[in-house]
Formats: C-alpha cells, structure tokens, sequence
C-alpha cells in the first residue's frame, strides 16, 4: 500500500504550475484534459518532489465550496510538510523567489523549521535536518 496523490485546491492551473514548479523545483508529472463528473472540463495537473514516489494533485475549484477552501485546505493549520536535506539553501532560494514566510527559522528537536504559504496561501513546514 503507498499514498498516490493528495490533492490541492487552486484558483487556476498554470500559476500554480509555475510555483511548485519554478519556485519550490517540483516536477510536472502530468498535464492531461480531463472532465468533471457532470461533463466540464478540466485538467489533470500532478506534480511531485523530484525522486519522490507521492503527488500533489492540482484541482481546481470547481463551484463555490471549494473556491471557499482555497488557501484553507487545513483550516488555517500547517498542512503540508517539505522536507529538505540542505535547509539553509532551500530557506534562501524560497526568499530569493519571494516567497511569504511566517516567521523565522527555528530549531526544534526534530530539525529546522520555518513556515511558508503556497501561492494560494496554505501553510507548509519547510523542514530540515536537525
């Protein structure tokens, strides 16, 4: 048993492409035409950290409810976790590409942390070794 994909809600494909992609150095995976279950259009987008086996779906909001849960997947939690193997480099790429942080980085017993916001505006741990 593996986890496949998670999926995250976003206002529209192409920028969200561009920051896990450009930004966060994601890989697309796949960028197929796809259908709702009532027939409308929409795209399959899934991309993923590079050597990494589990995706992220990029879903569009579709209707109103789920324009509401852009930005909030985790109800204003940190909900997703990058892990880095060089913190440092990592923490000053994401600045150089101006991306939001909360906060500074701090060191807690399982490593260095610091919490960013996606483009469309949910919390990630940027992780590193302790």
């Amino acid at each position: 048993m593996r986890l496949g994909l998670v999926a995250l809600i976003v206002e529209d494909y192409d920028p969200a492409i561009a920051f896990f992609t450009d930004v966060l150095g994601f890989e697309l995976v796949e960028d197929s035409p796809a259908a709702t279950n009532s027939g409308r259009p929409k795209r399959w987008v899934v991309v993923r950290p590079p050597g990494a086996e589990t995706g992220i779906l990029l879903a569009r909001a579709d209707g109103e409810r789920q324009a509401a849960a852009v930005g909030d997947q985790a109800a204003g939690r940190v909900g997703f976790f990058l892990n880095v193997d060089d913190f440092e480099a990592a923490y000053q790429r994401l600045l150089a590409a101006g991306v939001t942080f909360m906060a500074e980085p701090r060191a807690e017993p399982y490593g260095k942390v610091v919490v960013f916001l996606d483009i469309a505006g949910n919390r990630w741990d940027l992780i590193g070794p302790a």
